[in-house]
Order: C-alpha cells, then sequence, then structure tokens
C-alpha cells in the first residue's frame, strides 16, 4: 500500500481491527502498550524482541476446536469490565507487574520464569471470564485436560518443561524451550490424544514436520505404540481421547509482514486490492 508510516503508528490503525492484529505487525516478541488517551491514538505495539532473539523456542498449538466462538472476544471483554470485580485487581495490581516480569524473562531467555507467568496469566485471564455475568466458558474439557498433563509433567520434572497459553478460545498454545522438550511434548500429546483411526497423521501434524521425526514418530502404528510417560502413576489407569483435538500445528515465534517481490505469492489481487 506504500504507507510510509512508522510500524508503531500503523499498529495503531491494526488496533481497531484487534489486538492480536496490531501486535502482529512485528514478528518475535510484541508488547501492546494500553496508551491513556481517549481515542486511543497512544495504544500501540513496539517490538521487545525479534524472532531471532529466543530461536530455540518451540510452539505446538493444540487446535481443539475450530468452530465460531458463542462470545467473541471484544463483547466479551465489554461484560467482563462491567461486571466482574476480579477484573479490577487484575488490571491494577497484577498485570502491571507481570508486564515488567515478563519483559525481564524475555530478555534473558529465562524460561522457568517465562512459562511460570505464562501459565498463571493465562489462568488468571479465564478466571476473569468465569467472573463474568454471566460466565464466559472460552475453555472446554480437552483444554483442561491439555493443562492438567502439562502441570503433572512439570510437577514431575521440578521446573517448567513447557508453557501454555490460551486466548479467548479452547485452543492450546504450548511453547517448549527446545527441539527436544518440543519431540517429548509431541510424544505426551499424541498419547492422550492421539486421532481418529481413519485420520491420516500428515494432516494431524501440520507445518513443522521434523519435530514429528525427532519424537519417532512416522506412521500410527508409532502413535499407538507411545508408551504412558513417566509421570503417570502406575496405579491410574491412562485415559486417551481419541478424536478430541482436531489437529496439531508445529511452529515457532516468526517474523513480522514482509514485502514480497513475487506478486503470485500474494493473497490480494495487485490492481483491485481485493482477495484473489
Amino acid at each position: 500500500m506504500n504507507v510510509k508510516e512508522d510500524q508503531s503508528k500503523l499498529s495503531a490503525i491494526a488496533r481497531q481491527g484487534s489486538g492480536s492484529a496490531c501486535r502482529s505487525l512485528y514478528g518475535g516478541f510484541v508488547k501492546w502498550i494500553m496508551g491513556k488517551e481517549k481515542d486511543g491514538s497512544d495504544s500501540v505495539a513496539v517490538q521487545l524482541a525479534d524472532e531471532n532473539h529466543w530461536d530455540d523456542l518451540v510452539i505446538i498449538i493444540a487446535v481443539v476446536s475450530s468452530r465460531q466462538k458463542e462470545t467473541s472476544s471484544t463483547s466479551g471483554m465489554l461484560e467482563t469490565v462491567e461486571t466482574s470485580m476480579l477484573i479490577q485487581h487484575r488490571a491494577k495490581e497484577v498485570v502491571p507487574k507481570r508486564i515488567i516480569q515478563m519483559e525481564e524473562a524475555i530478555k534473558n531467555r529465562d524460561f522457568p520464569s517465562f512459562a511460570r507467568l505464562s501459565c498463571a496469566d493465562s489462568n488468571q485471564f479465564h478466571a476473569v471470564c468465569l467472573d463474568t455475568s454471566p460466565p464466559i466458558f472460552y475453555m472446554n474439557d480437552t483444554s483442561h485436560r491439555i493443562i492438567s498433563c502439562v502441570e503433572k509433567w512439570n510437577h514431575f520434572e521440578g521446573t517448567p518443561q513447557v508453557a501454555y497459553t490460551f486466548d479467548a478460545g479452547p485452543n492450546a498454545v504450548l511453547i517448549s524451550h527446545n527441539r527436544e522438550t518440543a519431540a517429548l511434548l509431541l510424544q505426551r500429546l499424541l498419547f492422550h490424544f492421539p486421532p481418529n483411526s481413519n485420520t491420516d497423521l500428515n494432516s494431524y501434524v501440520i507445518g513443522d514436520k521434523t519435530i514429528l521425526q525427532d519424537a519417532g514418530i512416522q506412521n500410527m502404528k508409532d502413535v499407538e505404540a507411545l508408551a504412558p510417560p513417566p509421570e503417570i502413576k502406575d496405579n491410574i489407569p491412562t485415559q486417551k481421547y481419541k478424536g478430541d483435538v482436531s489437529y496439531f500445528i508445529c511452529t515457532k515465534p516468526g517474523r513480522g509482514p514482509v514485502l514480497l517481490t513475487n506478486e503470485s505469492q500474494a493473497l490480494l489481487d495487485p490492481k483491485t486490492g481485493l482477495p484473489k
């Protein structure tokens, strides 16, 4: 569009679409500044570190449901601000301190602190949703089971192996501190949440499929042969939740938008500006 504005000013425009959109104008780690102006002009995004700063992180997204949410994040937040007493405490006392702690954790590549903050803040966000009247349920039983799986593993190891975070929906974003841990995470996820028998493994785990290879999984027989993780106590029968996850995406912290030199790669028609 040949816009000459800097990215922060553009992020203020994108923010009118959504908070996620304003953060996505940068790659890596991005902070959304609340701002003080009533017109929202100083509510902008700034990049804390690019995608190369902490490039050994691996992300696995468990897509639990791709259905439309019953409560949109925008209308849900309006209801929360009007009816939740917990949001007042969260906004004044908790979030400002956590933002400082999270910036420090990212700067120092301190994964244990990063993981604890991510999990705690995600859980408190959803507690605020429950404190809304009427209560908002973004997560479902599968979301809770994924949390339980991660918490048991982290507790068993004595230090966080994986961080989880959920936005306004049931899908889990799971962050591992390196590829080795990501492979162990994928083994656990496929053990607890195997695909339906008629599902192609290539469509069940998408994105960076090399993590499947790192996990020693090439086909459905390998999935069926996975042993229970060591953190599961011997006297507790293991339950599997076949088909409860739609699919997994393996990825990593990415870059922001880039100018395409090849017009065939663009999603918009360069002449009309409309989707192809």
